[in-house]
């Protein structure tokens, strides 16, 4: 069976609530709609240093998380939206991603080839299709594959305070482009579980 992780990029420590929690809640039911099981982390609980190393020594709990990470065959990066921009914590796991560049196999394949990403946004400002063009290409210099149409976004009214969490149901839009996400990413990782992408002897 397929697995997936979820990085909870939100800036609000546990046990605050979180529209970015509600969303990746949303495509993990999704995703197990596909036979994918998943869970999430939210990053902002755990002391993740400044690094582009795979480690960056005593007290940095991103090992712990990569771990998980690498076991997982579908990544799925939540984060908020802020100054039209993904979060702070969503930005540092990019640099801890970017540690993977140099952890290859004995064909000079990164450890994430063969594994897919998938991007949700929310917010309440414009901003989503500038963060998932970014987090993607990240993502995808990391050795990691995207699917067709693997986003989701939210964003709500401008200038106003009604945030994801606070609806009372999950838009229709939002719903179906979640559907097709989940079966678009769990489509990729099983052709990639079958074929690995070719390697350097």
């Amino acid at each position: 069976m397929l697995t997936a992780l979820a990085l909870n990029c939100t800036l609000s420590p546990s046990p605050a609530e979180s529209s970015t929690q509600k969303m990746i809640d949303e495509v993990l039911a999704a995703l197990g709609k596909q036979d994918v099981t998943g869970d999430s982390v939210r990053v902002v609980d755990h002391d993740v240093k400044p690094g582009v190393e795979a480690d960056m020594g005593p007290g940095d709990e991103w090992p712990a998380i990569r771990r998980r990470l690498l076991a997982a065959d579908i990544l799925l990066l939540a984060t908020p939206t802020w100054m039209g921009h993904p979060s702070s914590v969503a930005q540092r796991v990019l640099e801890r991603i970017d540690a993977e560049l140099s952890e290859t196999d004995d064909q000079s394949r990164p450890l994430t080839f063969g594994k897919v990403a998938v991007v949700a946004v929310v917010g309440n400002e414009d901003g989503a299709h500038k963060i998932v063009a970014d987090v993607f290409q990240g993502l995808n210099d990391a050795g990691f594959t995207v699917p067709a149409q693997g986003s989701v976004y939210w964003n709500g009214e401008a200038m106003q305070g009604v945030d994801y969490k606070d609806l009372d149901r999950t838009p229709d839009p939002v719903a179906a482009t979640t559907a097709t996400l989940a079966a678009n990413a769990a489509h990729l990782a099983r052709l990639l579980g079958e074929k690995k992408y070719p390697g350097r002897s």
